[in-house]
């Protein structure tokens, strides 16, 4: 029995560990970077931050998982094999996981993929991380969402001396509850970091942002965080994909369409027993790599899988280094009153993200992010 799994961020790598540990199957991990990457800190690369080096094969040392390091360039479900761009021949596999993630969507929007920056992994956050240091007085943050958020405030925390202004098309701070608004409006304030909501980018220039109306928003930084992509492979492979090109999976992460393959983390429309769809994060996405291995084993074992059971407890933003916002959150995501603030909840969300990688040398333990 041969298990291959596609990409080694969070998912992936806690499903490969998982699988060489809770089956007798021989487990090969793809991935394009021979690093582990922290993808929740590129906010903090790109402000200047150094970060762990996370090498895969010492995070892989002593499990039994090969580790391939090279780009998928195809999967032929067919034949059940995976095609890469490097020498390495094509991988047969009995079963297979999809954990390919996401990147930022720069294609929806004309001038983004030209002129904006994104804090989706390291080549661009490092890249963010040059243009701010040597680039310009204006930085417009696009995308309201928790990535913008903190990258807007981690920028203007280590760049005091730069105007950064958040573009969002939504209300500002849509999600959080009403102490939750009112802190994340007094943070912006104390960190001059101006708001524009409810408005849409229609273009993005050298010199910053046209809006839908012809209004100008001037910036010599651009970061985009707003919209994802996913790989076209799972489309291209003839696996059954919602509009956005995300594998469909059932309870238990299963492929709908090819029941030898299975999907987690961003590039799957995962949902709950009651039809609501996950949001992409790590609070899911290890949770749901447990659920998805523990299938893997029940099934060969001969046994019925239980499927995903999953409740959300909180949302955590950083804001900065020194501030943070706790959002505690219902079972279906929706905000409670109740919020956890400043250097407190700083400490709170630095100990959550401390704790992913925990998860990833050790994935046998608990979920609760």
């Amino acid at each position: 029995m041969q298990i291959v799994v596609l990409g080694g961020g969070y998912t992936g790598l806690a499903a490969a560990k998982l699988a060489a540990r809770w089956t007798d199957a021989r487990v090969t991990l793809v991935n394009e970077r021979d690093r582990f990457v922290e993808r929740v800190r590129m906010h903090q690369l790109a402000a200047g931050d150094r970060l762990r080096d996370l090498p895969l094969s010492d995070l892989l040392e002593g499990t039994g998982v090969s580790l391939v390091v090279d780009r998928v360039t195809g999967i032929d479900a067919g034949a059940r094999k995976v095609r890469l761009a490097g020498p390495v021949p094509d991988l047969d596999y009995d079963l297979l996981v999809y954990a390919l993630g996401s990147r930022a969507d720069l294609d929806s929007v004309p001038g983004a993929a030209e002129h904006a920056y994104t804090v989706t992994d390291v080549e661009s956050a490092r890249r963010l991380r040059e243009r701010l240091r040597d680039g310009g007085k204006t930085v417009a943050v696009v995308g309201g969402g928790l990535t913008g958020i903190e990258a807007a405030t981690e920028i203007a925390e280590s760049h005091p001396d730069l105007k950064v202004e958040l573009v969002t098309g939504g209300e500002f701070g849509e999600a959080l509850s009403r102490k939750g608004r009112a802190y994340l409006r007094r943070t912006f304030d104390r960190l001059g970091i101006g708001v524009r909501d409810h408005v849409r980018v229609a273009k993005v220039g050298p010199d910053g942002l046209v809006l839908e109306g012809g209004d100008l928003v001037d910036a010599d930084t651009v970061v985009w965080t707003t919209g994802f992509r996913v790989p076209d492979l799972a489309r291209e492979a003839g696996f059954e994909v919602d509009g956005y090109g995300r594998m469909i999976v059932d309870g238990t992460l299963r492929s709908v369409s090819h029941p030898e393959v299975y999907g987690i983390g961003d590039a799957a429309a995962a949902r709950r027993p009651d039809g609501q769809e996950l949001r992409m994060a790590c609070a899911t996405g290890l949770p749901a790599a447990q659920a998805a291995m523990k299938a893997i084993a029940a099934r060969l074992a001969g046994k019925e899988p239980k499927p995903l059971k999953f409740r959300y407890f909180n949302q955590c933003i950083s804001l900065g280094r020194k501030d943070g916002l706790i959002q505690f959150v219902r079972a279906d995501d929706s905000p409670r009153e109740a919020v956890l603030t400043g250097r407190l909840a700083a400490r709170y969300k630095e100990t959550i993200v401390r704790s992913t990688v925990l998860f990833e040398r050790h994935p046998t333990i608990p979920t609760s992010f």
